[in-house]
């Protein structure tokens, strides 16, 4: 399995199982209802804000990685719409999975060539740098799903 391969792997893991971690998005959203994920819990972000917030960095780079510019602002990161039944809830859900599914895909079709290329700006470091970051990313606030979760007693 080449590096390009393995990230994707990777990546997939975090979003849907058989990491060694243990823990993933799929399993930590399952059961989760439109209430439960904008809950507000002290002064902590809902776990609906924060799964906004994984898959508003993941978007971006799907769209550099099919060969468009990225665009997007750190600034609206957690602007998460409003979620008022459980059918936003779920939409919001299967596109976060859905375009992990296809950012995983893109990452394979990746030339092994391209890891140490610039992603999309010098100033943003190499491709392997924000495939690796992603990844990152999504545990740290996957741990603190988890945890929102514990405090609001959900299984």
């Amino acid at each position: 399995m080449n590096t390009v391969q393995q990230i994707a792997k990777h990546f997939r893991e975090v979003y849907f199982g058989s990491n060694w971690t243990d823990v993933n998005l799929k399993d930590a959203l399952a059961g989760v209802t439109w209430q439960q994920a904008i809950a507000q819990v002290h002064d902590l972000n809902t776990i609906a804000t924060l799964v906004f917030h994984i898959n508003y960095y993941v978007n971006p780079q799907l769209e550099v990685l099919q060969g468009n510019p990225l665009q997007a602002s750190d600034k609206y990161s957690f602007d998460l719409p409003p979620i008022t039944n459980e059918a936003d809830w779920q939409e919001l859900v299967a596109k976060v999975f859905r375009e992990a599914t296809l950012f995983a895909e893109q990452v394979e079709k990746l030339p092994e060539s391209k890891l140490h290329e610039d992603f999309a700006d010098p100033t943003y470091g190499s491709y392997y740098r924000n495939l690796l970051g992603i990844i990152e990313h999504t545990y740290y606030h996957l741990g603190q799903i988890v945890l929102i979760k514990k405090l609001l007693n959900i299984k």
